[in-house]
């Protein structure tokens, strides 16, 4: 029986065929004018709902079997250089609009439980690696710090000072994990050592390596990520 997914409209699709692309939402991830960079800001609100009314929140995206594992098409893209942290002193903070702000070891997460799934990691630069991520769901680490009633965006924080924020409903997408495996392999200090984003549902700037901090929080600071700062779309969504 064909899946039921080879005969309807993917999103990207939809998006395109509406003239609403991921990539295209007035926001384009290529460095704005002053002019383009007034008219995104303005409709960046609009462009957000958009996106979000296409993203089901708790909908699993379809994965792929072990064989299609591509293991050397993950390519490195680094912000700096990379940190060098060592998991037996590594702790990871959670902590802002919550009512239990937690310090987590390695040895606190890897006690939750395991979720492994086989996904494509999909980069604004134009390639694409089909991965497999094994760690803990985001959804579940946000479940113990207790969040406030009114908080809709999470901030990571990486140990390279690189810095993202994401939409709750996202951060709570069952495919949303804080991995700290990559191909059933514990993670490489490249790939973001000891722990690191990983997701299905947005392009790959979206997923922090090095994280060392989550924070939940009711509105959008000045600073929504190191790339959307410099232009490219905030929801980035697949």
């Amino acid at each position: 029986m064909r899946p039921i997914q080879s005969h309807l409209l993917s999103r990207r699709h939809l998006l395109q065929l509406s003239g609403l692309s991921s990539m295209g939402l007035l926001l384009g991830g290529c460095g704005l004018n002053a002019f383009e960079g007034i008219v995104g800001k303005t409709f960046e609100p609009l462009n957000q709902s958009v996106e979000a009314l296409l993203l089901n929140p708790q909908k699993p995206v379809p994965e792929f079997p072990a064989s299609a594992i591509e293991p050397e098409a993950l390519l490195i893209n680094t912000f700096g250089s990379t940190p060098q942290l060592d998991p037996e002193k590594f702790r990871l903070t959670v902590d802002g609009e919550v009512n239990n702000p937690l310090q987590l070891s390695m040895a606190d997460i890897k006690k939750m439980p395991l979720t492994s799934m086989i996904i494509r990691h999909v980069c604004v630069e134009g390639w694409a690696a089909i991965v497999q991520w094994n760690g803990v769901q985001l959804r579940d680490l946000v479940a113990l710090v207790q969040p406030k009633a009114n908080v809709r965006y999470v901030y990571f924080k990486s140990a390279d000072g690189y810095s993202e924020s994401w939409d709750l409903a996202s951060a709570l997408h069952p495919q949303t994990l804080m991995a700290y495996q990559k191909n059933s392999q514990p993670l490489s200090a490249d790939n973001g050592a000891p722990i690191r984003l990983a997701s299905p549902i947005k392009l790959g700037y979206k997923q922090s390596k090095w994280v060392t901090r989550i924070t939940l929080v009711s509105n959008l600071l000045t600073s929504r990520g190191y790339w959307e700062d410099r232009g490219y779309e905030w929801f980035a969504g697949l």
